[in-house]
C-alpha cells in the first residue's frame, strides 16, 4: 500500500502545475448564481467539459436545464464517468459550479473574478466554493489515467448548477432523472476543515423566511400620520432573534455549531430618500434547524410572534417561505463511504476522521433523502462566501491523492 501511496503522490506532483492552470482559466468566468443577478454557469461548464475530455475520458454528458436567467437559457450539468472493476454501483464525486456574489468589492484585495497565486494560495471567488473541489476531481481523474488504474466501481464525477439557491436547476434534475442507482455512494466536496479530518454525514433543517411588515408610508416631518413599517420591522426582527433562541435552544453535539441558528441576513430597500417614513419593510433570517425540532413548530412561533405585532402596532405582516428543505436521516456511521473515506485519510495522510453535523446546505442532503450515502468532506480553510476567498493548491493536491486512493478500495 506504501508503495501505491507514493506512485499516487508522485503522478499528483508531476501534473499539479498543469491542473492549477486549468482551474485559473476555469476560475476567471464568473458563474455568479442567477438568483443574485450573475448570468450563470455556462462558459465554466464549457471550460470544464473541454478539461475532462483532455483527459480521455470517455463518458461526458452535459444536461441543460432551462432558466430563462441565464446566459444561453440554460443551467448546465456535467455527468462523467471512470468505468471501474465493479460496474453495478457508481462512487459519485460532487462538485458545484456556481458562486455567490463578490459582495463589498471595497473589501477585496485583488479583483475577485480575476484569479491571483499568492504564497501557494488562489484568490477569487470561488476559490474555495466550490472551485478547489473541482480542480481535485480533475487532478484526481488525471491521476487515475496516468498510472493507468482502474477504480473499485465506476467512478463518476458530477459538476452541478444552482447549489447556492436550493439545487432547483442542479442535483435535483439529475435526481429526478434517475441518474443514481439504488447502491451508488458519494462524495460531496463542499465542507471541511483546515485538516482535512471532518467528514460530514447530517445536516440540519433548513427554513429561509421572507417577512413583510406594511404599515402607512408619510412625510418624516409629520410621523403621526404613518405608521413606520420599518420601525415595527426592526422590533421584530429582535423579538424574533431572542424568541426563536430560546424556544429552540437545545444543543446536539454531533452538529457544528452545536445549536440550531436563526441569523437575520437579507434587508429590502423600503424607501430612496431620508425623510419618508417607510410604509413597508422587508426581511430575512436563514435558520437552520437540528432535526429534532419540527419545521412547522419553529413556523407556529414565528406566526404567533407576528400576530401580536400586528395586534400591537397596527401593522399587517406577511411571513413567506423563501426556501424550506427538512433534513433528511444522517448517513449512518456503518455506510462503507464513511468508513472507506476514513481508511483512506488514515493511510494517504494518518487523520483520524471526524465524524460531525453542519447547519445544512449541501447536495448531500438531496441524495440522502434518495437513500443514497452521501459523506461531504474536503480540506479548507472556511473562505466561501467571504471577501479575498483563496483556497490553497496544496489542499488541491492532497484532497485529489486521497480521492484516488478512496477510488481503490471502496
Amino acid at each position: 500500500m506504501r508503495g501505491l501511496i507514493e506512485r499516487i503522490s508522485g503522478a499528483a506532483e508531476r501534473s499539479l502545475n498543469e491542473v492549477v492552470e486549468a482551474f485559473i482559466d476555469v476560475l476567471r468566468v464568473p458563474a455568479v448564481n442567477p438568483s443574485a443577478g450573475g448570468r450563470g454557469e455556462l462558459r465554466r461548464a464549457e471550460k470544464i467539459q473541454a478539461a475532462l475530455s483532455e483527459l480521455g475520458i470517455e463518458h461526458i454528458t452535459r444536461i441543460d436545464v432551462p432558466d430563462d436567467r441565464a446566459e444561453g437559457g440554460v443551467r448546465p450539468n456535467i455527468v462523467a464517468l471512470i468505468e471501474g472493476e465493479n460496474r453495478d454501483k457508481v462512487l459519485w464525486l460532487i462538485a458545484h459550479m456556481d458562486t455567490v456574489p463578490e459582495g463589498d468589492a471595497r473589501l477585496w484585495e485583488t479583483n475577485p473574478f480575476e484569479p491571483v497565486i499568492r504564497d501557494g494560495r488562489i484568490y477569487a471567488r470561488g476559490a474555495e466554493d466550490n472551485g478547489q473541489a473541482i480542480a481535485s476531481m480533475l487532478l484526481a481523474a488525471r491521476i487515475l489515467m496516468e498510472l493507468e488504474l482502474r477504480p473499485r466501481v465506476n467512478l463518476g464525477m458530477i459538476f452541478v448548477s444552482d447549489e447556492e439557491a436550493g439545487n432547483k436547476y442542479g442535483l435535483e434534475q439529475l435526481v429526478k432523472k434517475g441518474i443514481f442507482g439504488d447502491h451508488d455512494e458519494a462524495v460531496v466536496l463542499d465542507y471541511g476543515s483546515p485538516d482535512g479530518s471532518k467528514i460530514e454525514i447530517a445536516e440540519k433543517h433548513m427554513l429561509w423566511l421572507r417577512f413583510i411588515v406594511r404599515g402607512v408610508q408619510a412625510h418624516a416631518a409629520f410621523p403621526h400620520h404613518g405608521i413606520n413599517a420599518h420601525r415595527v420591522g426592526a422590533r421584530l426582527l429582535v423579538a424574533l432573534d431572542d424568541i426563536l433562541h430560546e424556544k429552540f435552544g437545545e444543543s446536539d453535539e454531533l452538529y457544528i455549531p452545536p445549536k440550531s441558528t436563526f441569523e437575520p441576513t437579507k434587508k429590502e430597500l423600503n424607501v430612496n430618500n431620508v425623510n419618508t417614513v417607510p410604509g413597508t419593510d422587508i426581511f430575512y433570517f436563514d435558520c437552520r434547524i437540528l432535526p429534532r425540532y419540527s419545521l412547522e413548530e419553529v413556523l407556529s412561533a414565528v406566526r404567533d410572534l407576528c400576530v401580536r405585532f400586528e395586534s400591537m402596532y397596527g401593522v399587517k405582516i406577511e411571513v413567506e417561505e423563501a426556501m424550506r428543505w427538512e433534513a433528511p436521516p444522517p448517513t449512518p456511521l456503518s455506510a462503507n463511504v464513511v468508513r472507506k473515506l476514513s481508511e483512506a485519510l488514515k493511510l494517504s495522510r494518518n487523520i483520524d476522521a471526524r465524524i460531525i453535523g453542519i447547519g445544512g446546505g449541501t447536495c448531500a442532503a438531496l441524495l440522502r433523502a434518495q437513500h443514497i450515502p452521501a459523506a461531504v468532506w474536503s480540506t479548507l480553510d472556511g473562505m466561501a462566501h467571504k471577501p479575498n476567498e483563496y483556497c490553497k493548491i496544496e489542499n488541491i493536491r492532497r484532497d485529489a491523492e486521497t480521492l484516488v486512493l478512496l477510488s481503490l478500495l471502496i
